[in-house]
This record gives structure tokens, sequence and C-alpha cells, in this order.
């Protein structure tokens, strides 16, 4: 059975279609790969799915749960969670403090947030800078935080938008090995990303998306070798 249902799902901006008629099932602990020329409708697609916006048609089901028309804080409370390319972290907070404000959204008490999120930060290999100040972070660092505080509030679907979006060669591959430990975590994870290497790397399944469309999707490497998605994207050569 399926963890997460997408049917007819379309978003509509004053008559642009920004999402159309997007049909997706995704298996639990699947890691699912998303790509597309920018304005095809992904993160917009990321945005309806955890409820920052109300679809114009169609319906999400989670876990068996209508969840179409949640607001945001009850649809990750159910346990799908995003995480977003531009990182807004509290400034005024240390990185401890962070993620223990997202793991309170799941934690009942400060002491057991506070020990949930240290737990977190280890698994994000941020452990040694627990304290330290978030405005003094490096962008691999940020994005580290970023993740972390998406996991520190216990989702059963990540959704992660361009995690590795402004990472140097260098930075990407240990975020990479990271990324992929997630499904073995447990975690049903939906990648939107421009980077081919990661996305080849760590999809089970690949869905393409065109001017709001889901264009095609299936095997990694089957679908990078469609002439269609060739034309739409990724130009004349394919990895």
């Amino acid at each position: 059975m399926s963890l997460l249902c997408i049917e007819g799902l379309s978003k509509s901006f004053s008559g642009l279609h920004a999402v159309r008629e997007v049909n997706l099932e995704v298996s639990e602990r699947e890691f699912l790969g998303i790509i597309g020329p920018n304005g095809a409708g992904k993160t917009t697609l990321f945005s309806l799915l955890s409820g920052e916006q109300l679809p114009t048609e169609g319906r999400v089901t989670f876990d068996g749960t209508d969840i179409t028309g949640w607001p945001a804080h009850k649809i990750a409370k159910a346990g799908l969670v995003r995480t977003f390319q531009l990182m807004r972290p509290f400034e005024s907070m240390s990185v401890l403090e962070n993620v223990t404000v997202a793991a309170l959204s799941r934690r009942h008490s400060r002491e057991d947030a506070r020990r949930h999120a240290l737990e977190v930060l280890d698994r994000v290999q941020l452990s040694d800078q627990v304290g330290g100040n978030v405005s003094t972070m490096s962008t691999a660092s940020l994005k580290r935080l970023e993740l972390a505080r998406a996991l520190a509030m216990e989702p059963r679907v990540l959704l992660l938008d361009e995690v590795l979006a402004g990472l140097v060669p260098v930075e990407r591959a240990p975020m990479i090995d990271l990324l992929r430990t997630l499904p073995e975590q447990g975690l049903t994870v939906l990648f939107v990303e421009h980077i081919m290497a990661a996305i080849m790397a760590l999809s089970e399944r690949l869905v393409v998306m065109h001017e709001g469309a889901v264009l095609t999707m299936g095997d990694p490497r089957t679908v990078v070798e469609d002439r269609r998605v060739v034309e739409a994207y990724l130009g004349e050569e394919t990895p």
C-alpha cells in the first residue's frame, strides 16, 4: 500500500497552471527523485503537499487519511515535513536551540526536546556546533541544520527541496552519504534537486515535471535517456 497518494493535484494562479493534474503514489521508505526545469512546478507541488498552499483541484492521502486542505502545522504533526531551499534559522538562537524548537512539536517537555535535538544533531554530524552561533555557520552546516530541524519533528515522509544547492563538490559527497541513510531510518523521501549526479546516486525512482505536469517517471537511468526528458531539461548529454 502506498504511504502517500496524490490524485489529480492541480494549482492555478489567475489562470496560470503551476501544477497540473499530478498523479503519484509513493511507497514507504522509497527515495523518490523529482527533477524538471525552473518553473516546472516542483516547489509548488511541495507547498501543496505540506499545506502551505491549497490545491485548486485534487486530493492528497497520507497513510490512508485524506489530508487535502489541512493546515501546514497539522500536516507536519501527522508526519509529513519539508525543508526549504532558502534556510531561515532563528539567528538569535544557538544551533541546539534551533533544533530544540523543532523538537518541541513532538516532545512534551523542554528537556526531552533538548535530548532529542542532541541526538538529531549527532545524526547530521553537527555535534561539534551545538552551542555555535547560526549567523557564523557555513552554507554546508546550514544545510545540515535545516535537515536537522526537519528530522527533529520525527517525520515519516520528508520533502527535501534542493538540500545540495550552493554546496561545492567536496561538500556534496558527505551530504549525499547522509541522505542515503534516511530510508534505513524508516523515512520516505521526496527529493527535488538539480544536481543529476546526486539524483542518480540516491533515487530509486525518478519523476520528471514539465510545465506543471508529470512528463514521465520510472527507473532513473531509463528516464534520463528518454528523448522527451533530454529535450525538456537535460540538454543533449545524459550522465
